[in-house]
């Protein structure tokens, strides 16, 4: 993925920056621990395409954890 590209790029629902995970091919929000796909070096920037990364899970279950 170019870099210039990358850094232009946020998500799209907390509109912060991404983090470009090459061997798995998606677009990592931190924030909001969701994975956007790449698809034929297409961004797909869809929260209904994202899933949910681990840590979304562990987070979900604490209590006081933000949403």
């Amino acid at each position: 993925m170019d870099s210039r590209l990358l850094d232009l790029l946020v998500c799209p629902i907390c509109k912060g920056p991404l983090q470009y995970d090459r061997a798995a091919q998606e677009l990592l929000c931190p924030r909001d621990r969701l994975a956007f796909p790449i698809r034929d070096g297409i961004a797909v920037m869809l929260v209904e395409q994202a899933r949910e990364t681990q840590g979304a899970a562990a987070a979900a279950d604490t209590p006081g954890a933000a949403p």
